[in-house]
């Protein structure tokens, strides 16, 4: 038992990241294929995707910056009709 522990301390392990772990569920023989450096074939399809992830970021950035704003004017108006109020009260 000893010499088993001492084992797994004396070989370098790699470092397994967890996107290959996906890539590993997803489909065995694909993660395989890119671990060997295999090409793909399906270039096309890959750069549609790499294209719609961007589209998509891109999407979510400005919908991330219109709810700031919505925030921001949100806010503004709070103030606004704060100030407005105790300005008929006092």
């Amino acid at each position: 038992m000893q010499g088993i522990e001492n084992l797994c301390y004396t070989f370098a392990m790699r470092t397994i990241r967890s996107s290959e772990i996906g890539n590993y569920l997803y489909c065995r023989r694909a993660w395989w294929y890119r671990k060997t450096g295999v090409p793909s074939e399906n270039q096309i399809e890959l750069a549609a995707g790499t294209d719609l992830h961007r589209r998509h970021g891109r999407q979510v950035f400005a919908s991330l910056l219109t709810r700031t704003v919505g925030w921001i004017l949100f806010l503004a108006a709070v103030l606004t009709l704060v100030a407005y109020l105790a300005y008929q009260f006092l």
